[in-house]
């Protein structure tokens, strides 16, 4: 019997793998979050270097001494004719001569001041930073944002397709035929494994074109501190979208039509949702995130981030992911008996209360 059950739980588990492999929905929306997460970081890195790179031309006279060249392009000359030949050509912004005055050299320029320059120029104070390890809070709502889209594209997409799958299977009645080859729960099992399967080869496969793209692009520092959370994120996921897809199923087995799956899948969609919006406008509150990393739906955000932002104990990622898996094995539980006790009964709405008790 328990070989049977196996096998079955195999079967359907190819058939959903293949499914989505030949949708072109699932494919079309797999390959735009890749590409938005690949052209995210290209353009942060570009847009970065361009930043530190932003450099004003400027000729300089010999005999000129300047405390510091920073943020300045210098071009050396040896008279200021030539140097004021520069800016008539257009190939400096402006040109530094020699001046008698106390600060010894004094700036020109064609016909606007030169502002870049004059702001390279000026003397800058001394300044110390008194957590000088702490990250810009625009980096950490970006990464915030990025586990947050990722995790919620992923989960709505395979959620989605499973609660529809239910429901076609019903109101054709191809449940029927299959419950007399194989056990409602050996149903339901492949039904989650299958796109579990598929949905963290879509994550890992997110992760490793990051990983790609910040390594080409020269962000190396970013790629070393992404590197530990990504790797937690993956394996959160892993766990934690078998909760989401038991329930998914198990919600959408107490409907017959297309029409109502919407309205049966609602609370599990928001439960979803919930630790999206709360990473979006709260990725840097403490707080938050740390509660966040104990809840099972918002774990697999909450914890990564924690890890990214160097605030989690060693043993923290470890105890969380096992209130993850707990959590998994009682809604897998009560979802395979609401799937079980539902799954043939067609017509009007089953309710949850009259499918847990059967």
């Amino acid at each position: 019997m328990n070989g049977s059950f196996l096998g079955a739980v195999q079967l359907v588990t190819v058939r959903e793998i293949q499914a989505r492999i030949r949708s072109k929905a699932f494919i079309v929306s797999a390959a735009i979050l890749l590409v938005a997460v690949v052209a995210s970081i290209v353009i942060g890195g570009v847009v970065g270097k361009a930043t530190a790179d932003d450099t004003t031309p400027v000729a300089v006279v010999d005999g000129v001494s300047l405390q510091s060249t920073a943020g300045l392009d210098v071009t050396p000359t040896s008279s200021v004719a030539q140097a004021e030949r520069l800016v008539r050509s257009g190939d400096v912004d402006a040109a530094i001569v020699p001046a008698d005055d106390a600060l010894g050299y004094s700036v020109v320029a064609l016909d606007d001041a030169p502002t870049g320059v004059v702001t390279a120029l000026s003397e800058t104070p001394r300044v110390e930073l008194l957590d000088p390890a702490a990250l810009p809070a625009g980096l950490v709502s970006l990464i915030g944002i990025m586990f947050g889209v990722v995790f919620f594209a992923s989960a709505v997409t395979f959620g989605s397709s499973i609660a529809q799958s239910v429901v076609e299977e019903k109101s054709t009645r191809v449940v029927e035929i299959l419950m007399a080859a194989i056990p409602a729960r050996a149903l339901l099992a492949g039904k989650v494994l299958g796109n579990s399967v598929m949905a963290l080869a879509q994550i890992v496969a997110v992760a490793i074109a990051a990983a790609v793209a910040l390594a080409v692009t020269g962000q190396d520092n970013m790629f070393s501190m992404l590197g530990p959370s990504v790797l937690w994120f993956v394996a959160f996921f892993a766990v934690g979208f078998v909760l989401i897809a038991a329930m998914f199923a198990a919600t959408a087995v107490l409907v017959s039509r297309q029409e109502d799956v919407g309205s049966v899948t609602m609370p599990v969609m928001m439960l979803v949702m919930i630790p999206y919006i709360l990473i979006v406008v709260a990725a840097d509150d403490p707080t938050v995130v740390g509660i966040m990393s104990y809840v099972p739906f918002s774990a697999p955000i909450g914890m990564p981030m924690r890890i990214f932002l160097g605030t989690a104990e060693w043993w923290e990622p470890v105890l969380s992911l096992l209130v993850v898996a707990v959590s998994v094995v009682v809604v897998v539980l009560v979802g395979a008996r609401v799937y079980e006790n539902a799954l043939l009964r067609t017509g009007g709405r089953v309710k949850l209360t009259e499918a847990l008790r059967g």
